[in-house]
Order: structure tokens, then C-alpha cells, then sequence
């Protein structure tokens, strides 16, 4: 008998000064049972960091058709195709085929490094996909604030990331790989 997803509901409050972007988002996040709780945070850290009306999580993990989280149109064309962690070369040539703009957020200390070496002159010729990367030890302290039902407020401001919930501060250092 296959395990079923996990399913977390956040409130999520965000203060986007560098887009000029200020709303709150009441998310279910299906967490996979092979997901990390890191690995969900990351996502939902993802979604604060591009959030739009449109913006709207995928099967991603458990369907390569999809991304970790995606804007459509309201035609269905892709605006957006975010994903998370290490995904394999194949699969982002992939989605710039179908998608506008490619996000990566890799994540996971020297794990990422060596993935983003490994993968660099592939990911050179691919003009719409940018890649971030997020600290471990940032992304560890993301993954003690999960809980089944979270109330967190994302802030914005002269490139400082801050996600909290109440009781404790993450400053999230995004930097710009490619």
C-alpha cells in the first residue's frame, strides 16, 4: 500500500518591498513522503519569493511533466517554471521548452556546488533559466519552523530575505548563480 502525502496548511503573510508586492496566501502544501521537510520549506520560500495571483504549486516531485511551482496564463501557456534542489539537466532543457522563465533553487552546501559545476556549461546555453542558491544551514533552520499548520511572514527588502513565525527569524541569503 502506497504512502499518502502529508498535508501542511501555511498562512502565509508577504512584504515583497523590491517588487512592490504586499498580500497573504492561505497554501496547502502535499508534502510527498519522500520529502524532507527542508525540501518543502525551500518551496514554500520559493513560492514567497515569486508570489503572484497566478502562482500555484505542482506535482513536480512525483511528476516530471510538472514543476515545483508554476505560473500559467490564463490561456494555460507557462509564465513560470519553478523548481527546487538538484533536478537532473534533462529535465530543465525540458522545461525551458515549455515554459517562458526557468527559476532553479538549489539548495544542500557542497551537494549543490558540485551539482552546479557539474551542470554549469549545460546550463550556460539555456538563456531563460536563472539559478539560486540558498545556504544549508539556512534551509536546516527553515526546515524547525515546519509544522501542520503554519502562520508565516515573509519580508523583502534591499536583497535581505527574512521568513518568520512568530517565535523565530530565518534570514534567508539567496545568492545568483546563473
Amino acid at each position: 500500500m502506497a504512502l499518502k502525502s502529508t498535508v501542511f496548511k501555511a498562512n502565509l503573510q508577504i512584504a515583497d518591498m523590491e517588487r512592490h508586492y504586499y498580500n497573504d496566501h492561505a497554501l496547502t502544501l502535499a508534502r510527498h513522503p519522500s520529502e524532507t521537510d527542508e525540501r518543502m520549506m525551500v518551496r514554500l520560500l520559493a513560492f514567497a519569493l515569486n508570489a503572484h495571483e497566478l502562482l500555484a504549486f505542482g506535482q513536480g516531485m512525483t511528476d516530471g511533466d510538472e514543476a515545483d511551482i508554476w505560473r500559467k496564463d490564463l490561456t494555460g501557456r507557462i509564465e513560470q517554471w519553478i523548481d527546487v534542489g538538484l533536478p537532473d539537466e534533462r529535465l530543465i532543457r525540458k522545461a525551458c521548452g515549455r515554459a517562458d522563465e526557468v527559476l532553479l533553487y538549489a539548495y544542500g552546501g557542497r551537494t549543490a556546488e558540485m551539482w552546479f559545476e557539474q551542470n554549469r556549461s549545460a546550463l550556460a546555453k539555456l538563456k531563460q533559466v536563472s539559478v539560486f542558491n540558498l545556504p544549508q544551514e539556512q534551509t536546516k533552520a527553515l526546515a524547525e519552523m515546519a509544522q501542520r499548520t503554519m502562520s508565516l511572514q515573509c519580508t523583502i527588502q534591499d536583497g535581505q530575505i527574512w521568513l518568520s513565525d512568530g517565535e523565530r527569524s530565518v534570514e534567508v541569503q539567496c545568492e545568483k548563480w546563473k
